[in-house]
Order: structure tokens, then sequence, then C-alpha cells
């Protein structure tokens, strides 16, 4: 570890982060067993919104919401469409279809599909490598989503891996749409998640669906919340901030995919199978392999 005080701190804060995302597949799990998607989100995206907004206030900067223009209201009302609610919905439904040993890694894809996206959106020019790396991923979402059982083609279910790929592909354009982006990321964070938590609370009034009556659904909400979306968010934004080295910290993000397999097995009981291991290697290896294209790129 750095000597740096400051380096310190921001791998604390990573590592921090990355900890509390290997626990949140299976906070998924474990809480949809009582609640629907929709159910997990309201309750989720509110705790979000309000433990961001106390980390606001906590740090003095809650007079900067006074700031924002009507232009950052209306991207943030997009966004928060995208993300949380949209983006959620379709990923709790799949993680309630699928193990979680399948979910997580396919979800995981939206590091190659970024790159793909980037081609039309952002008019970048797909090189050999990042199609190798496209492929190498796509190779691991077959092992991971026919259990290994390539030369039959029989998925586990066609629905839950349609829905962890789309979810992917909608984190994709989530974070494309960031990229021209000025507003201060903390406030952009509470704004989407305030939105996304208004257009969640729509769509279940009209709905007409229950609150959930097991205390356990309301703890399993306010832990997703708080350590899927608000406080981790927060703890990365430091992370980065802080940092001298943006890449060496964020490759610890991709430590959490295998802590989240050891808690899947010993926690939710799941048989991790050798094919979800496999596939979750190569679906890494192809966004390491694409992030290092991206890498040489800037450097030029």
């Amino acid at each position: 570890m750095s000597r740096d005080p400051v380096e310190r701190r921001a791998t604390f804060y990573a590592v921090a982060a990355v900890l509390c995302w290997s626990t949140v597949a299976t906070a998924f799990k474990l809480s949809l067993r009582v609640l629907s998607p929709l159910q997990l989100l309201l309750g989720a995206s509110f705790t979000a919104a309000l433990s961001l907004l106390a980390i606001l206030a906590a740090t003095g900067r809650l007079r900067e919401l006074a700031s924002l223009s009507r232009r950052d209201l209306a991207v943030s009302a997009g966004l928060g469409m995208l993300n949380p609610f949209v983006y959620y919905l379709i990923l709790f439904r799949a993680y309630d279809i699928l193990p979680a040993q399948q979910a997580q890694p396919l979800n995981m894809t939206w590091g190659v599909i970024l790159a793909l996206l980037s081609v039309p959106f952002l008019k970048q020019r797909l090189t050999l490598r990042s199609l190798g790396a496209l492929l190498l991923a796509l190779a691991g979402v077959m092992v991971i989503s026919t259990e290994g059982r390539l030369g039959t083609m029989e998925f586990t279910s066609p629905l839950g891996v349609a829905l962890a790929l789309a979810s992917a592909c909608l984190w994709a354009l989530y974070w494309i749409a960031n990229t021209r982006d000025r507003c201060d990321p903390l406030l952009r964070l509470l704004l989407n998640f305030g939105f996304g938590f208004m257009f969640t609370l729509a769509w279940w009034l009209l709905q007409g669906a229950p609150l959930p009556a097991n205390p356990t659904g309301w703890a399993g909400a306010a832990y997703v919340g708080m350590f899927e979306m608000g406080i981790t968010f927060f703890l990365w934004l430091q992370a980065m901030r802080l940092t001298r080295s943006a890449a060496r910290i964020s490759i610890l993000v991709y430590i959490a995919p295998f802590l989240s397999l050891v808690l899947i097995h010993f926690v939710l009981k799941e048989h991790i199978l050798p094919a979800s291991f496999i596939g979750l290697i190569m679906i890494v290896a192809g966004i390491l392999w694409q992030r290092g294209d991206s890498e040489v790129k800037s450097e030029k």
C-alpha cells in the first residue's frame, strides 16, 4: 500500500465501496424472497435519496441545491427515469428469475457493451481489440447462461438472461448519457435517485401494489438503498476524487464479483457451478482487455 496518506485514504474508500458492492447480489436475492421488484425499488430508491441528502447536509453542501438550474432538474429527471427507475426494475426482475451466481456476472457485461454503444453514440472507433474483448465477454455469457452446456445451448432461463443483459445495456447507456454532464456527481446522484423514487412511487400507485408487511423486506430495501446505491457511490466518488491513479483504484471493482460468489455460496446456499466461475473470469478478462484499449487511446 502507498505511504502517501491521501492515497491510503483513497484506497480505504475504494476497498470499503468494493466490500459493500460484493454483498448486494446476496441482499437482492434475500430481499426478493419477501418483496416484489417494484416494492424493493420503492424502498431502496427512497433510502438512497435520503442517505445522499444526509451526506450533502453533513458536508455542509445543502445550499448548493438552490443553485441548480431548470436544465439540471430536467436532465436529472431523464436520467432518473433511466436509472434507478427502469434499470433497477429490470435488474431486480432478472435477479428474481435467475440464480444470483448468473444474474450478477451477466449484469457486469455493461463494460464491454459500453465500448460497443460508444461507436454510434460517441462516434468512437471499434478496434480489433475491443471486438475481441466483446467476443470474449459474450462467450462468458454463453457459458454462464447455459451452465456450461454449450453443446445443447439450453439456457437456464431465456427471459432472465435477456433481462440481465438488458440491464447491462441500460447501465452502459446511463454512463454514455453522463459523459458530457458538468453537474457535481453527488448532486446529480441525489437528484437522479430523488426523481427515480418519484417515478417508482407513481408506478406503484398506478399498480395498486401493497406495501410489504414483513419488516425483513423493509430492512432489505433499506440495505440495498444504502449499500448498493447511496453511501457506496459516495465512497467511490471520494476514492476517485482523492487518488492520483484512477486506473489503479478502479481495478479494485473487479474483486467484488468474486467476493460476491463466496457470499452467494455461504449465505444463499447456492452451489457455485464451475461454469459460473469460468464465465465470470471470461467476462472480467474481456472488460480488462477493453480497459487496456481505452488506456492506450487516452495516452495518444
